[in-house]
C-alpha cells in the first residue's frame, strides 16, 4: 500500500496532541501530549481506535443538530419563529410550499418546478413518499416533522460516511477526520437542506480518485453534480494536476464518467418535461443576487445610498468574470509553484472562489469546504477561526432574515449594517482560508501533510509523479532555514521503492517534550 491510493502506509500516524500548535499546549487537560513511548500507527489503540472515536463524534454532533432545530419541532415551523428561533429549516418550507405534503413529487408529477437539481428533487420526493406512508390520517404539522426527522436520520447517515471517507483520504492524519465529525457549521446547518448528499458524494470521489479508481471517482461526482453544481468543480484540480505531470488520461476517464452519469440521471427527465427539468437553471439565471452573497451586500447598500443596483444580468456577467480570473490565478499558480500542489488545496482553492465569486450564498454552502479544509490546511487554529466567523454569520442571517421577510418585532431584527458586516466577515475568513492554502503551496515547508516525504495522499496516479510542464515565473517565497529542512526532507528521496516514508518516520514537530530530568 502506498500513500496515493488513499491507504495508510507502514508509517505511524499523527497524534494532534502532539503535532497541532493550538491543540498541543490544551492537551494538558485530557493528560497532556501522547507519550514517548506510544507508537501510533503500530501499536494496538484497544478499543479506542480513531475511526470509533470520530464515529462517537459524529453521532454525539449529529443529535446537537437535530436539538438545534428542537424549537421548532416541538412548537412547528412558521415564520417569523422559526427565523428567531434559529431552527429554519429548507425540508420543512419546501414539504408544504411545494406541495409535497399534497403529493406533489418534483420531477414526478408532470408540471412541477423545482428549483434544484434532479437528484435532489428524487430525494426531497423520496422522502415525501415514505412520509405519505408511515403517516396515513396524520395532519400537516405532523408530517411536516416526520419529514425532517427522516431527512434528518439520512443526513446523519451521510454525515458518518463523510467523516470516514474522509479519514481514509487522510491517510497517517486520521484525526483530521474529527475537523469533519465536529464542525460546528455542520451541527448548525447540515439540516437546513441536502447539501450534505453532495459533500459525501464529493468526499467519496475524491477517495476513489486516490485509489486510482476513475471512473468509479467520475460515476460518483456526476451524481453529486446531479444534486449540487459543486462537485463537477473538482474536476479543475485533476485537470491542472494532469497537465503539470503530463498524465491526461485520468481526467479524462474521470471527465467522461462525470459527464455520462449526469447525462444519465437527467436525460430521462429532460425528455419528459423539459420545462420542469430546465426550470432550476432560468430560476439560477433569472434571480437577484441571494442574502449573504458580497453582490446582496452591494445591492443593500447601494438601494440605500440611492445608488444604482446591478441586475440580475450584470451579476450573471461579474461572477462568471470573476469566477474564470480566479480559475486562471489557480492554474498559474499549481503551474508555477516550486512543487507541485496537492488535490485537495486545489480543489479548496476553487470550491472556495465559487462561494466567494457566486452570486448565492447560503449558510449550509459552508457545508461543502470542510473536508476540503480537513484535507487541504488541516491546522486547528485556521479551522477555528473560519469556523467563528461562519458562525457568527449563520446567526445574523436568521435575525435579519427574520425582519427582511416576516417583519417581526424591531427589537428581534438585525439592521443591514450588522448584517452586512458578518457577510463580509465570512467572506475575509473564507478568503483566509484559502490564503493559507496558497501560502503553504508557495512555501511547501508549511504543509504540514507532507512533513515527512509524503508527496499527496489524495493524488492517486498523480502522487509522486514527476512534472512534464511547469510555468518559470512565479518568484517563490524563501523559507526559514527551519522549514527549509522540513521541505528538503519533502523533496529528498527518503522512500523505499514502493514509496513510503520510513518506519519510524514522525513529523519535525510531532516529538512529544523530553521528561524532565
Amino acid at each position: 500500500m502506498t500513500s496515493g491510493t488513499g491507504r495508510r502506509g507502514p508509517y505511524r500516524i499523527s497524534a494532534p496532541s502532539r503535532s497541532d500548535e493550538l491543540l498541543r499546549p490544551l492537551a494538558g487537560g485530557i493528560g497532556g501530549p501522547l507519550g514517548r513511548h506510544a507508537d501510533p500507527g503500530r501499536v494496538a489503540p484497544g478499543h479506542f481506535t480513531v475511526q470509533r472515536v470520530v464515529i462517537l463524534l459524529t453521532v454525539l454532533s449529529a443529535v446537537l443538530s437535530v436539538l438545534v432545530k428542537n424549537p421548532c419541532r416541538a412548537a412547528g415551523w412558521s415564520s417569523p419563529d422559526y427565523f428567531y428561533r434559529a431552527c429554519y429549516s429548507d425540508w420543512a418550507e419546501l414539504y408544504r410550499s411545494r406541495g409535497l405534503a399534497d403529493g406533489v413529487l418534483p420531477f414526478i408529477t408532470p408540471g412541477t418546478l423545482f428549483e434544484y437539481p434532479v437528484l435532489l428533487g428524487l430525494l426531497a420526493s423520496g422522502t415525501a413518499l415514505l412520509v405519505g406512508a408511515l403517516a396515513t390520517g396524520a395532519d400537516l404539522q405532523q408530517k411536516t416533522l416526520l419529514y425532517f426527522d427522516i431527512n434528518a436520520v439520512l443526513i446523519a447517515g451521510v454525515w458518518l460516511l463523510t467523516v470516514l471517507a474522509t479519514l481514509r483520504l487522510a491517510n497517517r492524519r486520521p484525526w483530521d477526520a474529527a475537523i469533519v465529525a465536529v464542525a460546528p457549521v455542520i451541527i448548525l446547518s447540515g439540516t437546513i437542506n441536502w447539501d450534505l448528499w453532495a459533500v459525501l458524494l464529493a468526499t467519496a470521489g475524491m477517495l476513489a480518485l486516490a485509489r486510482d479508481r476513475p471512473v468509479l471517482a467520475g460515476i460518483l461526482w456526476g451524481l453529486g453534480t446531479a444534486v449540487k453544481l459543486y462537485p463537477v468543480l473538482l474536476l479543475g484540480a485533476v485537470l491542472v494536476l494532469a497537465l503539470r505531470t503530463g498524465r491526461y488520461r485520468p481526467f479524462a476517464v474521470t471527465a467522461l464518467a462525470t459527464a455520462a452519469t449526469w447525462f444519465l440521471v437527467n436525460v430521462p427527465f429532460y425528455l419528459r418535461d423539459r420545462e420542469g427539468w430546465g426550470y432550476f437553471l432560468t430560476f439560477s439565471e433569472d434571480r437577484d443576487a441571494g442574502f449573504s452573497s458580497g453582490w446582496y451586500v452591494y445591492n443593500a447598500l447601494a438601494r440605500r445610498a440611492g445608488g444604482i443596483p446591478l441586475t440580475p444580468e450584470a451579476i450573471n456577467i461579474g461572477a462568471g468574470v470573476l469566477f474564470g480570473l480566479a480559475c486562471a490565478g489557480i492554474a498559474l499558480l499549481a503551474l508555477g509553484a516550486r512543487r507541485r500542489p496537492r488535490l485537495a488545496q486545489l480543489a479548496l482553492l476553487i470550491v472556495g472562489a465559487f462561494i466567494l465569486c457566486n452570486k448565492v450564498y447560503s449558510p449550509q454552502y459552508a457545508l461543502w469546504l470542510v473536508p476540503l479544509i480537513a484535507l487541504a490546511v488541516p491546522r486547528w487554529r485556521v479551522v477555528l477561526v473560519w469556523q467563528l466567523a461562519e458562525v457568527l454569520h449563520w446567526g445574523a442571517v436568521w435575525l435579519y432574515l427574520g425582519g427582511m421577510t416576516s417583519g417581526g418585532p424591531p427589537e428581534h431584527n438585525l439592521g443591514l449594517g450588522t448584517y452586512a458586516l458578518a457577510v463580509i466577515l465570512h467572506i475575509l475568513a473564507t478568503a483566509y482560508v484559502l490564503g493559507v492554502v496558497v501560502s503553504e503551496i508557495l512555501d511547501p515547508g508549511q504543509d504540514v501533510v507532507r512533513r515527512i516525504a509524503i508527496d499527496d495522499p489524495q493524488g492517486g496516479v498523480f502522487d509522486g509523479t514527476a512534472d512534464r510542464f511547469v510555468l518559470s515565473r512565479i518568484r517563490h517565497r524563501r523559507p526559514s532555514p527551519r522549514k527549509e529542512a522540513v521541505a528538503s526532507s519533502v523533496e529528498s528521496p527518503g522512500r523505499g521503492r514502493s514509496g513510503h516514508a520510513r518506519i519510524g518516520w514522525r513529523d519535525p514537530d510531532d516529538r512529544p517534550p523530553k521528561d524532565p530530568q
